[in-house]
């Protein structure tokens, strides 16, 4: 029988952008095609032989390791770095503008190719954004003592307020909640929830987190609005701790399973990480209007008029086919969203081109990642971390107005601790020193220092009692921080890499110190006066060897959304401006990265746009 060309609905990614929107339509009885440039990875419970496709060894590569091709590359024959070391689904290679002037190629970014995308390798983190997040423009308006850290006055120019109202997108971050599967705890965070039943109850926190719990209670006190104390909360985490009625999974018998180091950076191979596969698309897998075509690499949208009319791609074989969609969703995460926009205007100049560039030129422009940083310390108690989740506590104290005044900051940030960091020690040896895993020993000894006594201290040290508080702060939007095309590199199917142009700004620079600092204090207060200990790792990514962009965990903007064509990618329901039936729907679309992981944030959005696609068609 000959493949379905013709769907209401074609979506192009299945990650946090794609999968809500796939879901929300199934279920409207919409025909739906999704394709995914990856393979489909399924778990234990998936699977007839009880074996996952996911390897959860962070030795493990299959066939060569991967190495840097790219001959003008600063970092060529080295290992591609990641975070995430899942490396078989986590190898499209982007190609960034180092502080010096060099390219350098990475895989940061949570750029996983498999069905899920990055939600199959995130550490979970499920924060919502607060109000103050999506206003900042106007929360920054007219100030005066942010002069000395944006002289040009560039935070009051480029700042947006996004195009809706946090009570608009709360009903959806409820959905969100329930339907991906969150655990964690509602009190004393600084959102208003309009339903009290969103998360499930939260597993016990690891022992060493107390010190980060003990130092948020005690730097929160008359912190809030009115003097008020600002209390930690467990932090929500996508991964579910008890029975998913929605997903239809079962919690394992042994409860202690979930909290392991390996749920992070890895494909979870149990299923109790909620992936958005697991959890919006299996449960609807089997139904005749969803499709997945899975390892299908998508090459242009062809436009006619102000639609589009085709979408070129290539199945697992190698051969071009092409399909049609009342409505074309694309959702490949921001950098690769604006490469396939931006190719696709290459190849169709005067069509897809032109309009697409109707309006503006702000495509792939105010490209942000996340500030991002904190302090970390030798605890004064032991305790086992390969047994934990990422994190364990939270606070919003420095999101306050109040805060943001008192520091002279444009934006404010979630804090919460980092329990399993350093949970993994042989991952920490795929560095820059680290060609292949032939030269593990090279990572080990040129970046850690974890030769003889050294990796004697780390494992009675750090991996045992090492304890980090971080923050996820919002990035100053900059017009030349932007996606381009890369001249003359090329991917494996011979198309122009992205090309990631990015700088902090200074306002950044001192933005990071500053909630470092707070991190510090955190550390310190969290103790008590019999323990002396050091505060050490103080600072933000900006200090950190090709800081630039290789932490571009959180992918964000490239394609704002607002409700001026003049002044935006994207319409308030993130549709493409000057097209009828084109969205983008992963990060791009925000014109601030906000003060917390954005990928709630991003789901939430998702199933916001599916009610808007459902009512067109």
């Amino acid at each position: 029988m000959p493949a379905q060309t013709d769907f209401d609905v074609v979506i192009i990614g299945s990650g946090a952008g794609g999968a809500p929107i796939a879901h929300e339509l199934v279920k409207q009885q919409k025909s739906v095609l999704v394709l995914e440039k990856g393979p489909l990875f399924r778990t234990q419970s998936q699977t007839p032989d009880r074996l996952s496709d996911f390897k959860r060894d962070e030795l493990y590569a299959d066939g060569a390791e991967k190495r840097i091709t790219f001959p003008s590359a600063a970092n060529a024959n080295n290992a591609f770095f990641s975070s995430h070391v899942e490396p078989d689904i986590n190898d499209e290679p982007h190609i960034y503008r180092d502080a010096n002037g060099q390219d350098r190629v990475t895989i940061e970014g949570y750029t996983a190719q498999v069905v899920g995308g990055g939600t199959q390798i995130y550490g979970g983190v499920s924060l919502r954004f607060t109000q103050r997040d999506l206003t900042l423009q106007t929360f920054n308006a007219g100030r005066t003592d942010l002069a000395a850290t944006d002289p040009a006055g560039e935070i009051e120019r480029e700042a947006r307020d996004w195009p809706l109202l946090y009570s608009e997108l709360e009903k959806y971050y409820c959905k969100a909640e329930k339907l991906v599967g969150i655990n964690g705890e509602q009190g004393n965070q600084l959102k208003p929830f309009t339903e009290n039943d969103t998360y499930q109850q939260p597993l016990p926190p690891n022992a060493i987190s107390r010190y980060a719990h003990d130092g948020m209670v005690y730097i929160g006190q008359g912190a809030g609005p009115g003097g008020s104390d600002v209390l930690p909360y467990r932090t929500p985490l996508a991964v579910i701790t008890e029975d998913h009625p929605p997903s239809g999974r079962r919690m394992i018998l042994v409860p202690d399973g979930a909290k392991t180091s390996y749920v992070n950076r890895f494909g979870d191979p149990i299923g109790l990480k909620s992936s958005t596969w697991i959890s919006l698309l299996a449960p609807l897998y089997d139904e005749p209007n969803l499709e997945i075509r899975a390892n299908c690499v998508v090459t242009q949208l062809v436009a006619t008029g102000t639609r589009i009319t085709e979408v070129r791609y290539l199945d697992p074989s190698g051969r071009e086919q092409s399909v049609r969609g009342k409505i074309v969703v694309v959702a490949c995460s921001a950098i690769e969203s604006i490469r396939l926009l931006k190719l696709s205007s290459e190849l169709d100049p005067l069509g897809f081109g032109r309009l697409i560039n109707q309006q503006n030129d702000l495509l792939g422009k105010y490209f942000l990642t996340h500030a991002f940083g904190g302090a970390s310390s030798i605890m004064p108690d032991r305790s086992d971390k390969t047994r934990s989740l990422d994190a364990d506590w939270a606070t919003d104290y420095c999101a306050t107005d109040d805060f943001l005044k008192a520091k002279h900051l444009w934006a404010g940030s979630v804090i919460y601790n980092n329990t399993s960091d350093q949970a993994l020690p042989i991952s920490l040896g795929r560095t820059h020193s680290a060609a292949d895993l032939d030269t593990l020993w090279h990572g080990f000894a040129n970046d850690f220092g974890l030769i003889g006594q050294g990796m004697v201290d780390f494992l009675d040290n750090d991996m045992g009692r090492g304890l980090s508080v971080s923050f996820m702060a919002n990035q100053v939007p900059q017009k030349n921080n932007r996606i381009e095309l890369h001249q003359t590199a090329r991917d494996k199917w011979n198309r122009p890499v992205a090309y990631i142009i990015k700088s902090w700004h200074q306002h950044d620079k001192y933005l990071m110190d500053t909630l470092a600092a707070e991190c510090a204090n955190i550390l310190r207060a969290g103790g008590n006066a019999t323990h002396d200990y050091e505060v050490s790792g103080f600072g933000g990514v900006y200090n950190g060897e090709n800081g630039i962009a290789r932490i571009a965990n959180h992918i964000l903007g490239g394609a704002r959304f607002g409700d001026d064509p003049g002044d935006s990618v994207l319409d308030p329901d993130c549709r493409v401006w000057g097209f009828e039936n084109l969205y983008v729907t992963d990060g791009a679309f925000m014109p601030t990265s906000g003060g917390a992981n954005p990928t709630l944030t991003i789901q939430a959005n998702s199933f916001r746009v599916a009610d808007k696609i459902g009512g067109r068609l």
